[in-house]
């Protein structure tokens, strides 16, 4: 048996590096090894085929000069260390082999069963596949600890993300002179365990897989999506424009991949849209024709025509309001308050702007219908923008409710448009365009994070480097706060797929609210008075302490009660009693309400059933604030329904309520 390669350094200049395959990126691979001083030799079945990559090498060094890039010197010596060689024995004595062959499982094995017997034990042996399991690729051979990914992106001399990729049985040795050697060779590494889709093509799913589910809405064109997610999310390229570019047959592939491998999991599945356009043979740039047409000028996208000033003076409201927009309003001298009220919080990217009947704020994925209830006032969603820093924005989406006054809409969109905002009014749908996208793309990388497929980092590094994100999309998800990731994402389940934007434990965990940092800094203030006046409430809460109900969070706002399905709950059909689920989601709601210390009634409440709960099954109601006035507060509350044993659970319910202050509190608010 082979011994275990043991070397933990970036190999050395002078050891041979084999490539197998004279395709794209074959050719791509190997022009860096050269490059980086290695002696190159590149095979292909087709010999004719292994010398035309050769070529076209030397040509694109000597492209490489003549833009400055590489010396004459350098390029005529790279050039000199590649060779292409016909026969696969010819690589016996390389210390690297690195396969960009057909993606095809049982090519490949034999592949590396072949270079197993025909090279050294100490050689590596890499596959660039962008989506085969490496523990599959070293099936059957009797030494699997050397065989890892080491994935390039295209063109390979140009992109600087390698992923290194490691397979339950790949030597950890191997690994370290892999993540060496892609640094020697002027790339950024970073590693990832062998999962479907490793990194990149894992966690980029949403950006294509939300684009879509709007366009299929009939809601949104595809050329408005490009232009919010371009100029208002900071992607170089909007999602429609990037498959074009890609290949509408070549992204579906790697989707239908992703999917397949993880059992059909409905988050990552393709869209309907996508496999009819690739079946009608409408494939992108390369066919003329893809989602946008080729030859034809583009419609420009969606936006609204120049509004007036109303002279409404707009301030910010809550005490913890104005973040990102405070320095685009001040630069801008827009007619906005300089009052205390206009700070951002520590450590909040939110931000609320009201003009009186008009309220400007952030989308939380929930509708601006839903926000505005039955307030005094219309609320306006704003979505999200670039990098969280509005300054750095040139278009921002709006969203009102459908009925909402015109002149309402209109202050609003003339306020962002005074602001130097190319505006795009919206439908009033969940989450908006951006949002969501960022959203997804974050509970994508924390579940990449979650399930040891890479560190935060690297997940990070990864998708800023290998798809040009503006921003990493954990670290996104860490200035946005978890919580609002989780509301967009418990929103869209609400309205739309539970199953495709549920939420794992460990996301919901890191949800919760910034009380599991305030012991850093000292609980936010209102805080220990809410959970005071909970206690109070829970004292003399007989029913709900009967139903096995727990308070598991309060804080001013927000509650989250939960219980288990007991035998005695479910009917004949074994699905939980509604009228449990509807006593839990209104504790909840109770508890939110009085969670200010004064004493409110419910007014009115209405709750739609989702999907059932069955005996076992634990439900956790969260409450949240949408709306307070003076005396009245309108709250939602997401019922989560997660079976014993599972980690991932579905929204059981949707329950919204209305509550009437009346003369009293809970608690003496002086009390220690």
């Amino acid at each position: 048996m082979p011994e275990p390669v043991t070397s933990a350094g970036a190999l050395a200049a002078t050891v041979p590096v084999g490539v197998v395959g004279a395709g794209t990126m074959g050719a791509g691979i190997a022009q860096v090894a050269a490059v980086a001083g290695h002696p190159v030799r590149l095979h292909d079945q087709d010999g004719a085929a292994a010398e035309r990559a050769v070529t076209t090498v030397g040509t694109h060094l000597d492209r490489a000069v003549a833009k400055g890039r590489l010396s004459d010197t350098d390029a005529a010596a790279a050039t000199d260390r590649l060779s292409s060689v016909t026969a696969l024995d010819d690589l016996a004595g390389c210390g690297l082999v690195v396969e960009a062959i057909v993606e095809d499982l049982a090519v490949k094995q034999q592949l590396f069963a072949d270079l197993e017997r025909i090279c050294a034990a100490d050689a590596v042996l890499a596959s660039n596949t962008s989506s085969l399991s490496v523990d599959d690729l070293a099936l059957g051979l009797a030494g699997p600890g050397r065989v890892a990914g080491l994935h390039f992106f295209n063109p390979a001399p140009v992109l600087p993300l390698v992923e290194v990729v490691a397979g339950a049985r790949t030597d950890p040795a191997v690994l370290d002179t892999l993540v060496a050697t892609a640094r020697r060779w002027g790339k950024t590494p970073v590693r990832a365990a062998s999962t479907p889709g490793f990194i990149v093509n894992r966690v980029a799913r949403p950006y294509y897989g939300e684009a879509f589910r709007l366009l299929e809405s009939g809601l949104v064109d595809a050329v408005t999506v490009d232009a919010m997610l371009r100029e208002s999310g900071g992607f170089r390229m909007g999602p429609f424009e990037l498959i074009d570019l890609i290949g509408l047959d070549v992204n579906l592939a790697v989707s239908r991949s992703v999917w397949e491998a993880f059992d059909r999991d409905p988050r990552f599945e393709p869209s309907p849209l996508q496999e009819r356009l690739v079946a009608d043979g409408r494939l992108g740039r390369k066919t003329g024709h893809g989602v946008h047409t080729g030859d034809e000028p583009r419609p420009a996208p969606s936006t609204a025509g120049e509004r007036s000033q109303t002279g409404r003076t707009w301030t910010g409201v809550g005490g913890v309001t104005g973040g990102p927009l405070t320095s685009v309003v001040r630069r801008a001298r827009g007619p906005l308050d300089d009052e205390p009220g206009w700070q951002q919080a520590p450590d909040s990217p939110h931000w609320v702007l009201s003009a009186g009947d008009v309220v400007l704020r952030l989308t939380d994925g929930r509708t601006a219908a839903q926000h505005t209830g039955g307030g005094p006032a219309t609320v306006v969603l704003v979505d999200l923008a670039l990098q969280l820093d509005y300054a750095g924005a040139t278009r921002v989406g709006v969203a009102a409710p459908e009925h909402a006054p015109a002149e309402h809409v209109d202050a609003a969109v003339g306020f962002l448009q005074h602001l130097g905002y190319t505006v795009t009014v919206l439908p009033d749908i969940p989450g908006l365009v951006v949002a969501r996208t960022v959203a997804m793309l974050a509970a994508f990388a924390a579940d990449a994070v979650d399930t040891g497929v890479a560190s935060a980092d690297d997940v990070d590094t990864a998708m800023r480097l290998g798809v040009n994100y503006p921003r990493g999309p954990y670290a996104w998800g860490e200035a946005l706060g978890w919580s609002w990731v989780v509301g967009v994402l418990d929103a869209l389940a609400a309205a739309d797929d539970a199953r495709r934007y549920r939420v794992s434990p460990q996301l919901r965990a890191r949800a919760e609210p910034a009380r599991s940092h305030a012991s850093e800094r000292g609980s936010p203030p209102g805080e220990e008075l809410a959970r005071r006046a909970a206690a109070a409430m829970w004292a003399g809460d007989a029913a709900s302490q009967a139903l096995g109900m727990t308070i598991d969070d309060v804080s001013p706002g927000h509650a989250v009660v939960s219980m288990t399905v007991r035998e005695d709950m479910v009917n004949g059909h074994g699905i939980c009693h509604g009228g449990l689920i509807f006593a839990l989601a209104d504790t909840a709601f109770a508890f939110a309400c009085n969670s200010y210390n004064r004493t409110t009634v419910a007014q009115s409440c209405d709750i739609t059933f989702v999907a059932p709960a069955r005996r076992g099954d634990r439900l956790e109601a969260r409450a949240r604030e949408r709306h307070r006035g003076e005396r009245s507060g309108v709250y939602d509350v997401t019922v989560v329904a997660t079976e014993s044993g599972q980690d991932d659970g579905h929204v059981a319910a949707e329950f919204r309520g209305r509550c009437r202050q009346v003369p009293g509190t809970l608690v003496d608010e002086e009390e220690p």
